[in-house]
């Protein structure tokens, strides 16, 4: 019994700390949305602004891949963020 409530309760750490990371890394994120390493938030947001115009489902595109480029913009602005704070 001590057995199996041990096992539960490692499977649930490695469910949670599975969740909590990042979908791609900062470098994925830069290779999506074609920005420089030392890109601002400025250019960070106009790239995902135009790759979203081509990439969102009521453009034709769809819903998982504008997710990712979502994602994209957020790892590199919380980057940044983490960064100047």
């Amino acid at each position: 019994m001590k057995f199996l409530l041990a096992l539960a309760v490692i499977a649930a750490i490695w469910w949670f700390g599975q969740r909590r990371r990042p979908a791609m890394s900062a470098a994925e994120a830069r290779r999506l949305l074609e920005v420089p390493r030392d890109a601002d938030e400025a250019s960070i947001r106009a790239a995902h602004r135009r790759l979203i115009q081509r990439v969102h489902p009521d453009a034709g595109g769809s819903a998982a891949l504008a997710a990712r480029v979502n994602a994209a913009r957020d790892i590199l602005v919380s980057e940044l963020n983490r960064k100047r704070g």
